[in-house]
């Protein structure tokens, strides 16, 4: 996690509105050179927040299979593509195909490393302490928290179970079969006990009256600076823009009488 000098310069609805700022506007642009950009950029704060091997560990998880299925789909069989560079029978290797693949990569790359930033440096009880703070509902909130706290979550329980049955003799090692076999085994106690967290967290959220109405207080006090909010304003309505923008240039007639 990063320091908390880092998490006290911007407020969490801050890095929320950049981040889905950010993802928006490359979505909207569609451009593969603003799409890199961003993605530096992120890396770059990544770094600079002490999270990048997570970042870059998370994100390649996400991102190989996602670039490899496209350079398959796009690069080889991309109906639209005139330029032919290779052939093999029905596939064809295209420049209309690979330039359409590299886009859809560095876009999608972009976005994934945004929201993995924010998600590997935002404090979650400072998050749902500003979203309640403006009246967003519990729900919402809970659900938003679960998912910044479910990958984690997931890697702590899966690392003390490698660990338990490491002591017990299990080897992790050896050939193709023998690691399906240890996946096996480990999966089956992790999902055990995901349903069994699932079912604590409900009843430790009925005991804390999370369902029942009315005002609630909490013991967190975040300062919210007017810059900040400004900031905010600025980015959502940039993203707000780029994408009318983008809806303009697909639907010229769009808004005509």
């Amino acid at each position: 996690m990063p320091s908390g000098s880092t998490r006290s310069r911007l407020h969490p609805l801050t890095a929320l509105a950049l981040a889905v700022s950010a993802a928006v506007l490359t979505t909207a642009a569609a451009c593969w050179p603003l799409s890199v950009a961003v993605a530096l950029g992120a890396g770059l704060l990544a770094w600079r927040a002490g999270v990048a091997r997570r970042v870059l560990a998370a994100g390649a998880v996400i991102l190989v299979p996602f670039g490899v299925s496209l350079l398959m789909l796009h690069g080889l069989f991309f109906p639209e593509g005139r330029t032919v560079l290779a052939a093999w029978g029905p596939a064809r290797v295209t420049a209309e195909g690979l330039g359409f693949a590299l886009e859809a990569a560095t876009r999608t790359a972009a976005c994934v490393l945004v929201l993995l930033l924010f998600s590997f440096t935002v404090h979650v009880p400072d998050l749902i302490a500003a979203l309640i703070a403006r009246r967003v509902p519990r729900q919402f909130s809970y659900v938003l928290a679960s998912t910044l706290t479910l990958m984690p979550a997931i890697a702590r329980r899966l690392d003390s179970i490698q660990q338990a049955q490491q002591a017990r003799g299990l080897v992790l090692g050896g050939g193709l079969l023998s690691r399906l076999v240890a996946v096996r085994l480990q999966m089956v106690p992790l999902v055990l006990g995901l349903i069994e967290d699932a079912g604590s967290r409900s009843q430790a959220l009925d005991a804390r009256g999370f369902a029942r109405p009315g005002p609630r207080t909490s013991y967190r006090t975040l300062t919210d600076p007017t810059a900040q909010r400004g900031l905010r304003a600025a980015a959502l309505l940039l993203a707000a823009t780029a994408v009318l923008l983008r809806l303009a240039a697909a639907w010229p007639g769009l808004g005509r009488p």
